[in-house]
């Protein structure tokens, strides 16, 4: 039970990684709040969730979504000791052909709502002067350049910098921010990634994911439960001497 009687809030927490985290944070105690765009789906999960878990909708490139969420989640549990930054989207093309709305739209969600909603959450740390845990979700893209993928990994490097950032920024205020940078992870978004990639690389759907999952050192492409491991440590007191770290959770696929 390593996160009892802490709030928890986890956005894109209503399905793939962020449900994953957002159970298994139930299961170490922590009172969870299911945040993403469909609040009637958040509601459903956290109730399946149980255990006084909370369903917020959650629009991280709106700031008057993300006050919303930070005033509901402190008026129905009084406090928000960690956030799991987990909302992101993904798009890819030649890089002559990218245009500025998908541009834009990657990092909106990527970029400026994970910032401005690490920074509406770490205010109310601050106020309450206990501390909390700050949880940025990167990507292996973040850590190199892909020919059809440049504003993903870009934004996913800009994360990695935030991470550092905010991690010195928070430090003295006991605030520990951090992150992790998964690396192929079969989830809902990897099927879009895959239609994708057979889309510009004239492949069979699922041949992609098959390509990458045989690439990885460890054997296979992860799930998200291979990602709660990472996330519960850092979000733990365990994790208090660890400031503006981005780890790699990949099976092997980067070293850093």
């Amino acid at each position: 039970m390593k996160l009892q009687g802490k709030v928890a809030v986890v956005t894109g927490g209503a399905r793939g990684i962020g449900r994953a985290i957002a159970e298994r944070y139930a299961d170490e105690g922590a009172r969870v709040v299911v945040a993403d765009l469909s609040e009637a789906e958040c509601r459903g999960v956290a109730q399946q969730i149980g255990r006084g878990a909370i369903g917020v909708g959650l629009d991280v490139t709106r700031q008057d979504s993300i006050d919303a969420m930070v005033a509901a989640v402190v008026r129905e549990a009084g406090r928000i000791d960690v956030l799991v930054n987990n909302a992101g989207v993904f798009d890819m093309g030649p890089l002559l052909d990218v245009a500025r709305d998908s541009y834009h739209r990657v990092f909106a969600v990527n970029v400026e709502g994970l910032l401005f909603t690490l920074q509406a959450v770490a205010r109310q740390m601050v106020k309450q002067g206990e501390g909390g845990k700050i949880v940025n979700f990167a990507s292996q893209a973040g850590r190199r350049g892909e020919p059809l993928v440049a504003v993903y990994c870009a934004s996913k490097a800009a994360v990695i910098s935030l991470t550092q950032s905010a991690g010195l920024a928070l430090a003295k205020q006991r605030i520990n921010v951090n992150g992790i940078a998964p690396g192929v992870v079969d989830t809902p978004m990897w099927d879009d990634v895959d239609s994708l990639f057979a889309k510009y690389e004239n492949l069979p759907l699922g041949e992609k994911k098959k390509q990458v999952g045989l690439a990885v050192p460890y054997g296979r492409m992860g799930r998200p439960d291979d990602m709660v491991g990472a996330a519960v440590f850092l979000a733990s007191a365990d994790a208090d001497y660890i400031v503006a770290q981005t780890l790699n959770v990949d099976g092997g696929n980067w070293m850093s």
